[in-house]
């Protein structure tokens, strides 16, 4: 491609890119007079690439549908690569990134590396909207698409959702371990960095929640096993079935990248039985358990028993939620680009 063609190529992606940030704002205008955004960005709205991309949700559900499958783990792993994604520096796509002589990746940050699944999936998903709607569909969209179309896949919630945000040209390694909570984390600790992202306890409750699919390795959970306070002992609020269980599986020493489903009555299938196993004492990680049991967390227990009792309320919640998480700092307009491969820039 010529210098010229390069040029006329770019102004017609970013004509595009902006005709669709004309385009939501003004149904956004029409719908709501006076208050310009969806969940917090005006340039975000559901119906961004009518136009561009009409086909888009047919494409990743397409590809979604044969992903899960063929390893119904990986829905639980889409899920947890947007919020990965959007809990270092906004849901920016900065998470797919790999390294280069520009970019430190966060695939190497402590709670992503040999942790992170699904890219394949994304870059599936890249290939088809690219050769259907070469330019058009960023991939920090398509990670917010995926998640959606996998919880619902997994028998979750549906939710209408706002798109229109671009890819970013930088990554954060830094923020990338210092954002993403760690599964040891107290609850105080939880809400601080939920805080920082603009999502508070309804939320906190609600998108950990996501817990009721995937697995997670013994090292993230082995120090409730054998010395969680630090004096050699478990960790007290383990019912003893479940404790024993989890010792068979995890040995003292070795043994750290042998899973265990974070929820195992129904590992695969979106539901609220994480809750319910929080109430019997059977919740896998630290980070779940001080949602019923730690310091301050009269409102967050409060929101566990509901969520067990109302799988309905559960839902419509994490609907919201997710909506809500999604839009953390997203790059609209003209900020960033439509990465062409999202592990690079273009």
């Amino acid at each position: 491609m010529s210098a010229s063609e390069k040029t006329m190529a770019s102004l017609s992606v970013f004509s595009a890119a902006f005709a669709m940030s004309l385009l939501c704002f003004s149904h956004l205008t029409l719908a709501f007079p006076g208050d310009y955004y969806w969940g917090g960005s005006y340039d975000l709205c559901p119906g961004f690439y009518e136009y561009t991309c009409p086909q888009v949700n047919e494409i990743v559900m397409s590809v979604l549908e044969t992903a899960v499958s063929q390893n119904p783990r990986i829905a639980a792993a889409l899920v947890r690569l947007h919020f990965h994604d959007c809990f270092v520096q906004g849901c920016d796509a900065s998470v797919l990134l790999d390294d280069s002589p520009k970019i430190v990746s966060e695939k190497n940050s402590n709670p992503n590396k040999n942790s992170l699944r699904g890219f394949e999936v994304i870059d599936q998903i890249k290939s088809e909207l690219e050769a259907e709607c070469p330019g058009v569909v960023s991939c920090a969209d398509i990670l917010a698409l995926a998640a959606r179309g996998s919880t619902i896949l997994a028998g979750g919630p549906k939710w209408e959702l706002p798109l229109g945000r671009r890819d970013s040209k930088t990554a954060s390694l830094t923020l990338s371990n210092v954002n993403i909570p760690p599964p040891n984390s107290t609850l105080q600790n939880l809400k601080n960095l939920f805080g920082r992202q603009g999502l508070d306890e309804v939320d906190l409750v609600t998108l950990s929640g996501a817990h009721t699919i995937g697995v997670a390795r013994c090292v993230s959970f082995k120090q409730r096993l054998y010395n969680q306070n630090g004096n050699g002992q478990p960790d007290a609020s383990l019912e003893q079935t479940f404790y024993q269980n989890l010792k068979t599986m995890c040995p003292i020493s070795g043994g750290d990248n042998i899973i265990s489903p974070l929820e195992f009555i129904s590992p695969n299938r979106f539901d609220n039985y994480y809750y319910k196993l929080l109430l019997w004492g059977k919740g896998l990680l630290n980070s779940d358990e001080v949602l019923l049991t730690g310091a301050g967390s009269d409102t967050t227990m409060q929101l566990v028993k509901s969520y067990a009792e109302d799988e309905n309320l559960f839902f419509d919640q994490f609907a919201k939620s997710m909506v809500k998480m999604g839009n953390i700092n997203p790059l609209t307009g003209f900020n960033g680009e439509v990465r062409a491969n999202c592990h690079k820039i273009n």
